[in-house]
């Protein structure tokens, strides 16, 4: 049996945004930006996937968050109501 280690590695990342997206209130705590980065669920996709978040300074509680892997991609925005978007990027 051949295993297709990108498809693979693919399907981990959906699968760790489709538990986030099903779950928000489980993973989206946080206080600052820092807090964000120090996420120990971040460290469960795949080796090579970026991620970069803006607000939560100053004690804001609004932030977006982009997470990427190999043109995949879930988008977190909480701006007092948290919305998710997880989706495959033309590319």
């Amino acid at each position: 049996m051949l295993i297709d280690f990108t498809q693979y590695q693919l399907y981990r990342f959906d699968e760790l945004a489709g538990r986030i997206q099903a779950e928000p209130e489980k993973y989206l705590n946080f206080d600052s930006v820092s807090d964000f980065y120090k996420a120990v669920w971040l460290q469960d996709f795949p080796q090579g996937t970026t991620w970069t978040a803006t607000g939560l300074d100053d004690g804001a509680e609004q932030f977006d968050a982009i997470i990427e892997y190999r043109g995949h991609f879930l988008r977190i925005s909480c701006t007092g109501k948290i919305a998710i978007y997880c989706s495959i990027c033309a590319e």
